[in-house]
């Protein structure tokens, strides 16, 4: 489960990098697709916060 939120956690970093870079690199702007991709990076955050909750030990 921790290689799943990694895995989405890189994925919405890797697009939020290209969001910044097509203005840069065309005149065009991201698609819409882009943004929800970018969406991955919390949600993948968020695993992995729910990841280690439920790994850590029980308090007596």
């Amino acid at each position: 489960m921790l290689q799943v939120a990694l895995g989405l956690f890189a994925l919405g970093l890797l697009a939020i990098i290209a969001i910044f870079l097509i203005p840069v690199l065309s005149d065009g702007t991201p698609g819409l697709w882009l943004y929800f991709a970018a969406m991955l990076a919390p949600l993948g955050f968020l695993v992995a916060i729910v990841f280690t909750l439920r790994s850590g030990r029980r308090s007596r």
